[in-house]
C-alpha cells in the first residue's frame, strides 16, 4: 500500500492551526453544512439513537444528529476542531481519537456517521471496518465526500487553473484520492467489502454564495490543508495568476456581477450494518 505518512503528518499538522480550522468553519464549510440534513435522515437519527460522528471537524453533523434527538459522541484528530465543536454544540461530548481505533465496544452504537472525513483517512478501509464493527445490526452508516471535478464547477475550476498556471515542480506527497469515494461502484464495492449491505448514494446540490469570484482560493488556501499546501508552495507570480484565473472564469461562467452562487455538489453515500 501507498506510504500516506507524511501526508497524515501533514495533515494532522494542518489541523491543529486554529486558523486552518476557523477558515474551514467560517467559508468552506457553508457548503458542508447543506449536506447535514441528508446525513440525519440517511441514519435514522431520533429520540434514543446513541450515535457517533467520526472526524466530527467543528461539530456541524453532531449538531444535526444531536437536535434530532440523538446522543451523540463526537471524534476528531484536530483539537482545533474540537475547541470549535465544543462551542458549536454544547449538548455533545466530543473526544479526541482515530476513526481507524475507535475505543468503543462491538455492537454499541445505533448510527456512525462521517462528514468529509474519508478523504483525509489513509487506511479508509480500516475507518469503514471499524464503523462496521462498533454498529450494532442493522445500524445505520453514511458518510459524505466531494464530487469530482466532472460535476463540481467549484473543483474544476480551481483544480483546472492550479494545473494550468501552477508550478508543475510543486509536489505533495502521496495521498488518498480525493474524490474516490463519491463514485458509485467504487463506494458500494468498498461498503460491501466492509461487510454493509444495502448501499445508497445521494447527491446534495451545495454550494457557495460569495461576493468576490475568487473566494473559491481563498477557501482552499485558508481553510483546507491538503490544497493549501498546494498553493503555498507556489511562487507567487503563480499564485496570483491562479486566483485572477479563478475570479476571471467564476464571472464567465456565473455572471459578471455577483453574489456568485458556485456548485460544489457532495454525495452522500449511506448503508446498513
Amino acid at each position: 500500500m501507498t506510504d500516506y505518512e507524511k501526508f497524515l503528518r501533514m495533515e494532522k499538522e494542518g489541523w491543529r492551526e486554529m486558523d486552518t480550522a476557523s477558515a474551514y468553519a467560517n467559508g468552506f464549510a457553508a457548503a458542508a453544512e447543506q449536506c447535514v440534513p441528508t446525513m440525519v435522515k440517511a441514519v435514522g437519527a431520533a429520540e434514543g439513537t446513541t450515535a457517533l460522528d467520526l472526524c466530527c471537524g467543528h461539530g456541524i453533523v453532531a449538531k444535526g444528529l444531536s437536535e434530532a434527538g440523538a446522543k451523540v459522541t463526537g471524534i476528531d484528530f484536530a483539537p482545533a476542531m474540537l475547541e470549535l465543536a465544543r462551542k458549536r454544540a454544547p449538548d455533545v461530548t466530543f473526544l479526541e481519537g482515530d476513526a481507524t481505533a475507535l475505543a468503543y465496544e462491538d455492537n454499541s452504537v445505533d448510527a456512525v456517521t462521517m462528514g468529509f472525513g474519508i478523504l483525509h483517512i489513509p487506511d479508509s478501509k480500516q475507518a469503514l471496518m471499524e464503523a462496521k464493527r462498533v454498529l450494532r445490526p442493522g445500524g445505520k452508516f453514511a458518510y459524505s465526500v466531494w464530487h469530482g471535478p466532472e460535476i463540481s464547477a467549484a473543483f474544476r475550476i480551481v483544480f483546472g487553473f492550479i494545473q494550468k498556471h501552477g508550478d508543475p515542480s510543486v509536489v505533495l506527497p502521496p495521498a488518498p484520492a480525493i474524490h474516490d469515494y463519491a463514485d458509485k461502484d467504487f463506494a458500494f464495492t468498498a461498503l460491501e467489502k466492509a461487510g454493509f449491505s444495502d448501499p445508497h448514494l445521494e447527491t446534495v446540490g451545495s454550494y457557495w454564495t460569495l461576493d468576490d469570484p475568487g473566494t473559491p482560493y481563498d477557501y482552499f488556501l485558508e481553510g483546507t490543508v491538503r490544497g493549501a499546501a498546494l498553493l503555498r508552495s507556489q511562487p507567487k507570480t503563480n499564485q496570483d495568476a491562479i486566483r485572477t484565473a479563478i475570479s476571471d472564469a467564476v464571472k464567465l461562467e456565473f455572471g459578471p456581477d455577483g453574489p456568485w452562487q458556485i456548485p460544489i455538489p457532495a454525495a452522500i453515500v449511506s448503508a446498513t450494518s
